[in-house]
Order: structure tokens, then sequence, then C-alpha cells
């Protein structure tokens, strides 16, 4: 592995460890805001340093182009399912997110037939830039609820009811909403991509 696809490998290894923080309701909430924002900046950020980091050391390979989005898959993928365990994210929208992530998988093994690696797209990038704002959102709204005593579960709209609170709702509720939009556009971009290349 270049040093750029262990960063990627990162954001595998810590894909589980926060999905089990979000629901190990031992660990002190003070103590799991924390390591849940740690990681969650983590898995963002490394997102953008692997690539970086690969074209300046001249590592971008076949195997790198197809990790990056792998990774970016898991990582995001689990914490939208936390975030979906606890009532924040619409489980309609989790199911869009996976039928896509299926989806582009199985174009990718066609193409791989033919010894031909789809990397990551502009609308997949646009796509991720979506999927980490309403996962900010939703960690946010996730860290207010319990600093206000509330249950981590129930949905959007019940637990958000004045103020601040409601605004953060509303807000992540609309991240969701653009994350379907973005999914939905994101799989046709890559549709038309697979068609260019499977020919």
């Amino acid at each position: 592995m270049t040093s750029a696809d262990k960063i990627t490998l990162s954001r595998i290894i810590f894909a589980p460890f926060f999905f089990f923080v979000v629901r190990a309701e031992f660990i002190p909430r003070p103590v799991a805001f924390i390591l849940l924002w740690f990681m969650f900046c983590w898995i963002e950020l490394s997102d953008l340093l692997d690539g970086r980091i690969a074209r300046v050391k001249n590592e971008v390979s076949p195997f790198g182009k197809l990790f990056d989005p792998f990774a970016d898959v898991v990582a995001r993928i689990t914490y939208f399912l936390a975030f979906t365990s606890i009532g924040i994210m619409p489980l309609w929208i989790l199911l869009v997110v996976l039928y896509r992530e299926f989806g582009i998988l199985f174009l990718r093994m066609l193409l791989g037939l033919k010894g031909i690696a789809m990397g990551a797209r502009t609308g997949g990038k646009l796509k991720a830039g979506v999927y980490m704002v309403a996962g900010m959102f939703s960690l946010a709204l996730y860290t207010a609820r319990i600093l206000r005593g509330e249950t981590p579960s129930g949905s959007i709209v019940l637990a958000s009811c004045t103020g601040i609170m409601y605004a953060l709702g509303l807000l992540t509720l609309i991240a969701y909403v653009l994350v379907a939009l973005a999914t939905v556009l994101s799989f046709v971009d890559y549709i038309f991509q697979f068609k260019k290349l499977y020919k």
C-alpha cells in the first residue's frame, strides 16, 4: 500500500468505531461526542488528503481509484446507518443511497471484466460534499439533543421543538432531501460514463 492508500484505509477502520460509539450508551456522552466529532472530521478530511497525496507523490494507481470510493462508501454508509438507527436520517433516503451504491458496484464489476477501472466522477464528488454536510448537521443535531436531555431516538420534527433546535432539525431534513437528489443525479452521471467506457 502507498501512503495515500493507508490514509484511505483509515476511513474503513474508523467506520465501525463510529457506529459503536453512537450506539454504546454506556460510554459517557461528553466522551462520545469528542470521539464522534474527531472520527467524523478525519473521515471527511482524509477523503481530501489521500487523493492529493497520491497525485503529489505520483502514486495514482488503478487500485487507488477503486479503493478510495470503496472506503468512502463504507465510511459514509456506516455513519448514515448510525444516524438512521437513532431516528435522524429518514430510512427511505438510506434505501436510495444503498440502491445507488449497489448499482455503482455492479457497473464497476462489469468494467472490471474488461480491465477498466472507473474512478470517482465529478457528480460523485459533489454528492460526497452533500453527504458530508448532511452528516455534519446530523451529528450536530444528535449532540444538541443529548445536551438538552432529549432521547436520541424519535423523529427530527418531534425532537426539534423551538428555536435553534427547530432550525437545526429543519436544516438536517433539507440536507437529507438534497442527499436523495444528489444520489440519483450522481447515479445517472455514472451510467453515462459507464456507457462510454464499456464501448
